[in-house]
């Protein structure tokens, strides 16, 4: 490694220029920015099937119509990631590869199956609140192409977050039996959304790296607790009740205190054993493999016309 390519490398982090694709780069933060884009990419490809999953059965045409173009979005979410990430030398074939085949990583929030219309608010509301609390960080983030990328994906995800909150709203100011179903789906994506934010910073490993490397700009935990502080309030005026005994205002820090995570669940989906993973990898394998023949024909008609 050059000391003078490292040094100029470090003085742009520390003046706040972004990185390139062309720039140099040290290889350890190429190798984090491809983990870290494709988890992401990965995980908005994965994270359409179980909102998919109720197309067929909204409620209404309007209610089908905004999730229809919902999962859309998070498809165009995942062609920018998996286009920015190529910048670095990935190859896009890979990266599905190893989706595919359990070897990559995406959120496990995406794991827990949605059972009932109520969990299209909870989805909505808490787990792309929880994304995009991240992701408006990540705008800031130190490699230029990522950090474009997000842009665009922060303001579609604000909409998706909104929409969720309109559906939890209507629900939680409905029938008996439609707040109770708005209450049944904050208490299972409660948990799991907090999840979403990563193990704590001490737990972290990459964490202190990407935080060097200006990749991220702010820590799991300062992450989760601004969510938390966020959510309380809202869900006060659903008028709905944050399943944490432990959860309490704390004037002294000017937050929330709220209960432990359960640590063995979240590694334990993470490693392939929650309730949807080999479902949503099969999934995921099928589509691939029915595309296929698209592909190829596209190819062929590329090689064709560029010969």
């Amino acid at each position: 490694m050059s000391d003078k390519k490292l040094e100029e490398f470090e003085n742009k982090l520390k003046a706040d220029i972004k990185i390139e694709p062309r720039d140099w780069m040290p290889d350890d933060y190429r190798k984090n920015l491809i983990r870290m884009m494709s988890q992401h990419a990965h995980s908005e490809i994965v994270g359409m099937l179980p909102e998919g999953n109720w197309i067929t059965r909204a409620p209404s045409l309007k209610r089908k119509k905004i999730l229809m173009a919902k999962v859309q979005d998070e498809a165009g979410h995942g062609l920018y990631l998996y286009c920015a990430t190529e910048t670095l030398g990935a190859d896009r074939k890979d990266l599905i590869e190893q989706l595919n085949t359990g070897k990559a990583k995406y959120a496990s929030v995406f794991n827990y199956p949605t059972t009932t219309w109520a969990d299209m608010g909870a989805v909505g509301w808490l787990v792309d609140g929880a994304a995009i609390m991240n992701q408006v960080s990540l705008q800031r983030t130190s490699y230029a192409p990522y950090s474009r990328a997000m842009v665009r994906i922060c303001k579609e995800e604000s909409f998706h977050q909104r929409q969720g909150f309109e559906i939890m709203e209507v629900m939680s100011n409905g029938t008996k039996e439609q707040r109770e179903m708005a209450q049944d789906a904050l208490d299972r994506w409660w948990w799991p959304a907090l999840m979403m934010f990563g193990p704590h910073d001490a737990n972290s490993p990459r964490s202190a790296k990407s935080l060097l490397w200006k990749i991220k700009r702010e820590t799991n935990d300062e992450l989760r607790q601004r969510f938390v502080d966020r959510v309380v309030p809202q869900a006060d005026f659903l008028g709905l009740k944050i399943p944490d005994p432990d959860l309490k205002w704390n004037e002294k820090k000017g937050g929330h205190d709220f209960g432990e995570i359960d640590w063995d669940e979240f590694y334990s989906v993470v490693n392939g054993n929650g309730p949807c993973n080999r479902e949503r990898l099969k999934a995921r394998t099928e589509a691939d493999e029915n595309g296929r023949w698209v592909r190829e024909a596209a190819e062929a008609y590329a090689a064709k016309h560029a010969s």
